[in-house]
């Protein structure tokens, strides 16, 4: 087989796979898994109740990726998406500072809101 036809056979069976939970958006989807192979991003508008945070779980679920999703807000500080580095004490009773990855740290990741953001 080529490889040519394993990949085509492999974004058929992600499709299907993905058309079983994402119903009546086929464009949609076509338009993720393009912008996934390309290495790119993807900007989804739309009114609520489309399945836009559906469809960004069933993907990565589909790939058995991580995917996290930010909230944007007016209050969003950088910390809330990169993280931050916190004091704690370890069982010998030192302190150290560790570092709380936010959730920019993952393989999917879902920005919701962002119009609300602060520009």
């Amino acid at each position: 087989m080529k490889d040519q036809e394993f990949f085509q056979q492999r974004i058929q069976r992600l499709r299907d796979e993905i058309g079983r939970i994402i119903v009546g958006q086929r464009a949609v989807v076509d338009g993720v898994l393009t912008c996934l192979v390309a290495d790119g991003h993807v900007l989804l508008e739309g009114v609520p109740g489309l399945g836009k945070t559906l469809l960004v779980r069933t993907l990565s679920e589909c790939l058995g990726l991580m995917h996290r999703r930010i909230q944007f807000t007016p209050d969003l500080m950088p910390a809330d998406i990169l993280g931050t580095q916190i004091l704690e004490e370890t069982p010998d009773g030192r302190r150290q500072i560790r570092f709380q990855e936010g959730p920019v740290f993952t393989q999917i990741l879902l920005a919701d809101e962002i119009n609300r953001a602060t520009p």
